[in-house]
């Protein structure tokens, strides 16, 4: 993970305090930092140094202050420790509490672990190149490790219905869209036999993973763990969003049969393929709801953030990929013709350039001439996501009226005023999403914001 120098208000004495308490000597901490990622906890890394001169690395994963959650934090460590017991490859924690003087929330200490967590250098980086030819039939055999640890290990642990639940927190926006209503009933149509309750990290993938020449150093993030279906985890991996623009299926490494055989490895007991696809279908759902439930964080004011509202205009790729997963688009499904750019109005008030052209300047000067002159990575990261809004803004100004015209026409064909009501007439089986023209408002609907927002999502192969 990239490194931001501003440690908050985290500080060494703080940390240098906590960790004393674990032994005998005296600890002083030094090379504190926050890491960037983590999208509801902080994540610092830092040394500690024991009067014997004993050096050890750690990192610290912390609630934001005022928005402290111990009981998952409590089961967070615990899924940590029961991992650890049952082989997987997970740090080691070295303390944790629901508070203490100096970090004021809920926190947990482990041993940082070495290996590359950052997808994109894991799918391209030489050094990595044997790791990732086993990587997917690794990942198999990972999670049937996790999945073996005794649940009795990690009885706070939540089994809700997985499909109620996502359908709930869906529900809650009181914002019908029209995939997500054709994908609930078809999970709902599809659904497999539910397997022996387990423990799911819930959330892996690329990203909540250490990768090191010899393999899978580290399994992290277990703040989403519960108990449910084990192949949760496994179509989890499978979803595209996960696969940071690689082709192949299981995290961009591999085949779904390497991933199968992995598993079967180490727990004498294959998935079906078709369970697999049931899963991917709700991971990709699933990715949907949470990206536009973080990008309510933003809407609401809880949380100002230009990544929470990047994710927000994101979530047409996860209607994309549903559509692409349950056979409604194929890669040579017509799109909506290209709307006309808006043109140029020379003799307007303000003159030029216009709105559009001011915008490509400004992308143009933050993209090219001061990102690269920032030495901080995280304020880096922070600049790629303004410049993408920008650009998401600059392309809307230019053919959003011409997309509006289309999707009232696509609409009109099928008696709709708009897709609110699309997606309830869906949901009570007045409209088929198997007829031409509904699917061609839901369609089309789609291509038109991603050809706002990511127009390479379109053309992709993944």
């Amino acid at each position: 993970m990239a490194v931001n120098p501003d440690a908050g208000a985290v500080t060494a004495q703080a940390l240098a305090e906590v960790l004393a308490g674990q032994g005998s000597t005296a600890v002083s901490v030094t090379e504190l930092r926050r890491l960037t990622g983590g999208a509801s906890r902080q994540i610092f890394s830092f040394d500690a140094v024991r009067g014997d001169g004993t050096r050890s690395a750690y990192v610290l994963r912390r609630d934001p202050s005022g928005h402290g959650d111990a009981p998952r934090m409590r089961a967070e460590a615990a899924c940590l420790r029961a991992a650890r017991a049952a082989g997987v490859p997970v740090p080691r924690v070295v303390s944790a509490a629901d508070t203490a003087p100096g970090l004021d929330s809920p926190f947990l200490i482990m041993e940082r672990l070495p290996g590359e967590s950052i997808p994109r250098r894991i799918l391209r980086d030489e050094s990595l190149a044997a790791a990732r030819a086993r990587l997917a039939h690794d990942l198999g055999a990972i999670a049937a490790r996790i999945h073996a640890v005794p649940v009795s290990e990690v009885p706070m642990l939540a089994d809700d219905d997985p499909l109620d639940a996502i359908s709930g927190i869906y529900r809650d926006f009181h914002e019908p869209r029209p995939v997500v209503e054709i994908a609930l009933r078809w999970l709902a149509a599809h659904r497999p036999e539910t397997h022996r309750k387990v423990l799911v990290h819930g959330d892996f993938r690329l990203g909540n993973l250490l990768v090191g020449t010899g393999g899978v150093e580290g399994v992290l993030d277990w703040e989403l763990a519960h108990r449910g279906d084990p192949i949760e985890d496994l179509g989890w991996l499978c979803v595209r969003a996960w696969r940071f623009g690689g082709t192949a299926p299981v995290a961009g490494v591999g085949t779904r049969e390497e991933l199968l055989d992995g598993y079967e490895r180490e727990a004498h007991w294959r998935p079906d393929l078709n369970d697999l696809h049931w899963w991917e279908v709700f991971g990709t759902l699933r990715w949907l709801v949470l990206g536009r439930f973080q990008a309510q964080r933003h809407l609401r004011g809880d949380e100002r953030s230009a990544e929470f509202a990047a994710i927000g205009r994101r979530v047409c790729e996860s209607e994309w990929d549903l559509l692409r997963i349950l056979g409604m688009i194929g890669h040579g499904d017509a799109l909506p013709p290209e709307p006309r750019p808006e043109p140029h109005h020379r003799g307007d008030l303000h003159g030029l350039p216009d709105v559009p052209g001011l915008l490509d300047a400004a992308i143009a000067e933050l993209g090219d001439g001061i990102a690269p002159a920032v030495d901080d990575p995280g304020a880096a990261y922070r600049l790629k996501i303004c410049v993408n809004l920008l650009r998401i803004a600059q392309r809307e100004l230019v053919v959003g009226s011409a997309q509006r015209a289309a999707h009232a026409g696509r609409l009109t064909r099928i008696g709709c005023r708009d897709e609110a009501e699309l997606a309830l007439r869906i949901r009570t089986g007045q409209l088929d999403p198997a007829d031409p023209n509904v699917r061609s408002a839901v369609a089309g609907a789609v291509a038109e914001r991603l050809r706002v927002t990511n127009p390479r999502h379109l053309v992709s192969r993944e």
